[in-house]
């Protein structure tokens, strides 16, 4: 029942996010369209857990150096897309124009 738990609460997560990433692509407040470059990112993240899930016999209860590269390259995958929005910002793609309510 715990694994259920984690799986909806994660997947409402992931949904909140891409809606937070098409909202802020969207609304014509920001008209810019360069952060869908992000869903890129989250599409190829699994794959290399995936690939190596395939390809390695799990009989093995020790690491396995086909699985710890794939989460090698699963964490850059991660990490890159955590760091695009900051070289799009960097960049001066997106504006990092903050609003606030003076009255």
């Amino acid at each position: 029942m715990a694994g259920i738990k984690a799986l909806i609460s994660l997947s409402f997560g992931g949904a909140v996010g891409l809606m937070f990433l098409m909202l802020g692509c969207a609304l014509p407040v920001y008209d810019t369209y360069w952060p869908l470059f992000l869903l890129f990112f989250y599409i190829l993240s699994p794959i290399p857990y995936c690939i190596s899930r395939r390809v390695v016999d799990d009989t093995d209860s020790a690491s396995n150096a086909c699985k710890e590269l794939a989460i090698f390259l699963t964490t850059g995958i991660v990490i890159s897309a955590f760091g695009l929005p900051i070289v799009f910002a960097r960049a001066d793609v997106v504006s990092l124009h903050f609003s606030r309510n003076e009255g």
